[in-house]
């Protein structure tokens, strides 16, 4: 079993982990290697359950860490993890029906949507390595 204080490190990890799926695949995409870009896309899907199961299991656990700051860092602060947050929580359904009409071969559907669900994907697993920071890795 994972110690309880190494999930917020762990929860980064897999978000940057995610970031760096995300933007493999789309190079993979670009160069026309269609078969590469859906692996790690998957893959990076796979990673984002991971987070949001280890994360969930982590806030139930132990409840949320409030900002250390003050001031004008803590309006970024707050700023980010609004946005984060709100972006978020579309960031499920918008994978999956990005994913299904991938798989399904509908490619002009899947390009529509992967089009919103690409940025806002990339945005919340990259700020939420940044959250991590702001929170446990003070500057």
């Amino acid at each position: 079993m994972i110690p309880l204080e190494r999930f917020p490190a762990l929860n980064a990890s897999l978000n940057l982990l995610t970031t760096a799926l995300l933007i493999t695949g789309y190079v993979f995409m670009r160069r026309g290697r269609i078969r590469r870009h859906r692996a790690f896309m998957i893959a990076a899907l796979a990673c984002s359950a991971v987070f949001l199961t280890s994360y969930l299991w982590y806030h139930a656990h132990a409840g949320s860490k409030p900002y250390p700051g003050e001031g004008w860092p803590r309006r970024i602060y707050l700023a980010i993890l609004l946005s984060h947050t709100l972006l978020a929580a579309a960031v499920p359904p918008l994978a999956l029906i990005t994913l299904t009409r991938g798989l399904r071969g509908t490619v002009p559907a899947h390009r529509r949507i992967a089009r919103w669900t690409f940025p806002i994907w990339l945005y919340v697993s990259a700020t939420g390595v940044l959250i991590y920071l702001l929170l446990y890795r003070p500057f």
